[in-house]
């Protein structure tokens, strides 16, 4: 079975950044919450089984999670590796 892998850039309000990143990490299927620069306060790594649970997830739990007031999801496609990238790269020269 596949797995979906989902990246929620979320904002929150004022200075609660540390106090919301805590609760969503307790959320089932986030895997990950990092504090970030720029636009976003924080940004959410999910791993789903399935697409449709990302309409439960996204806006029934974190975006109802008190101190977000804005959530962009975006779903990965594909995930490189640097095994894989340095593979794709090797033309055979030691």
């Amino acid at each position: 079975m596949a797995r979906v892998t989902a990246f929620v850039m979320i904002k929150t309000e004022g200075r609660r950044a540390s106090e919301v990143a805590q609760r969503i990490a307790e959320l089932e299927h986030v895997a990950e919450v990092y504090s970030v620069t720029g636009v976003h306060d924080l940004i959410a790594i999910l791993h789903l089984p399935a697409y449709e649970q990302l309409a439960e997830v996204v806006p029934d739990q974190i975006a109802m999670t008190e101190g977000v007031t804005e959530t962009e999801t975006t779903l990965a496609f594909r995930a490189f590796t640097r095994r894989e990238l340095d593979s794709a790269f090797d033309i055979g020269l030691s």
